[in-house]
């Protein structure tokens, strides 16, 4: 656990985890102090990074984006030059939501975002299939999404 954060602190977190738009007022009375020191507290857990941002969370079925694909992509080689240039072109890539690099027996996981089957062809055929250095793909398509959660157990 972060040596710096108090119990107050971590409540703090875990009440803007729940719900980023409560007020400062609501938030003092979800943590039993004073608007104040709420604000304070808040302002130095960003400064420090402890939130990096505050974001809303868009239904992706709703905007026409209902398919999910997780995409294994392995490198011919792999070297800061040929990393650098593949995360440079992933980062243009709109339907691509997160990029890890991983360890294991490919070297990214994708999650990519698409209207359909035909959308996802055309992104792999048009903007993955462009990378050189790619030795293979394999994809992995979301059939029902059973757990999603963007907190952080603190």
């Amino acid at each position: 656990m972060a040596p710096n954060l108090d119990e107050t602190d971590r409540l703090l977190l875990r009440t803007l985890q729940k719900n980023a738009k409560l007020t400062t007022k609501e938030l003092a009375a979800a943590v039993n102090l004073t608007s104040t020191p709420v604000f304070e507290r808040q302002k130095r857990l960003e400064r420090e990074g402890y939130i990096k941002r505050y974001t809303a969370i868009l239904d992706a079925d709703k905007l026409g984006l209902g398919l999910q694909v997780f995409c294994k992509v392995k490198l011919q080689q792999i070297n800061h030059a040929i990393a650098d240039s593949f995360t440079r072109r992933i980062m243009r890539m709109p339907e691509v939501t997160e990029c890890y690099n991983t360890s294991g027996s490919y070297d990214y996981l994708l999650k990519v975002r698409v209207r359909d089957m035909a959308h996802y062809n055309e992104f792999i055929l048009s903007k993955l299939g462009e990378i050189d250095t790619i030795a293979s793909i394999e994809s992995t398509f979301v059939m029902n999404e059973v757990k999603h959660s963007y907190s952080i157990n603190i």
